[in-house]
């Protein structure tokens, strides 16, 4: 899943066509009324075919475009975007502007627009908490885009493959969840793992320890993703 919007043409926000048909149709509003009332308050000049367009899902409003006819629509952004997946869509789903966002967590506008754009995060834990607050992130996003995922990934990856006692711990301090919980996902994760490594061994005559070591790394490539569904957080 990828974590921001990198450079290049902005990659447009996830759009529930069905939520804006819906909505537009509660208001008793055809696609020439709404696509007025996007060029009466926004300045934004689109056609009612584009409109019928985006209902249709032939095509997507650009981030303005959403804005505007969340405005048009008297709705929230977030309301016309079906699953944010990068920190931009996180944001313009909270209906805020990047300079608001920056202001609210306390971070520079350049470093958070950079952030955005692709770069890493270079904040500290007061602002990856107002972060998460502002934008009411999920755990796994939040890790994500605070650079920890990749650290989450190592600690894991050594829990399930050697001894998962001694990273209860650390992992605790990249994933705020209690202390209990943390120990039952790892001990299972370790489970699964040495058990995935042992059933290769005994897949008939053919079970080699090449096999084994091919299905462990499979288990290990996608052990960030078995962690937050065994947390009921999946990412």
């Amino acid at each position: 899943m990828p974590v921001n919007t990198h450079a290049g043409e902005p990659r447009r926000p996830p759009f529930d066509a069905e939520a804006a048909r819906r909505l537009r149709e509660a208001l008793g509003m055809t696609p020439a009324h709404v696509a007025y009332g996007i060029g009466a308050a926004y300045g934004i000049r689109v056609a009612p075919a584009t409109v019928a367009s985006w209902e249709l899902g032939e095509t997507s409003p650009t981030e303005a475009e959403l804005t505007a006819l969340a405005g048009a629509l008297w709705c929230a952004p977030g309301e016309l975007i079906t699953a944010p997946g990068t920190l931009r869509e996180y944001r313009l789903a909270a209906g805020l502007a990047a300079d608001e966002l920056a202001l609210r967590i306390g971070m520079d506008q350049a470093a958070y627009d950079a952030l955005e754009a692709g770069g890493v995060w270079r904040g500290n834990d007061r602002q990856a908490a107002a972060l998460s607050e502002v934008l009411d992130l999920p755990l796994p996003a939040l890790v994500r885009f605070t650079g920890q995922e990749a650290k989450l990934t190592e600690m894991l990856t050594s829990a399930a493959s050697t001894r998962w006692q001694g990273y209860v711990r650390p992992v605790g301090k990249v994933v705020p969840l209690p202390k209990e919980q943390i120990q039952d996902v790892l001990e299972e994760l370790h489970r699964e793992y040495h058990d995935t490594m042992a059933a290769s061994l005994n897949w008939g005559e053919g079970g080699s320890a090449e096999e084994s070591r091919r299905a462990g790394r499979a288990f290990l490539d996608g052990i960030v993703e078995r962690f937050w569904e065994r947390t009921g957080l999946s990412g």
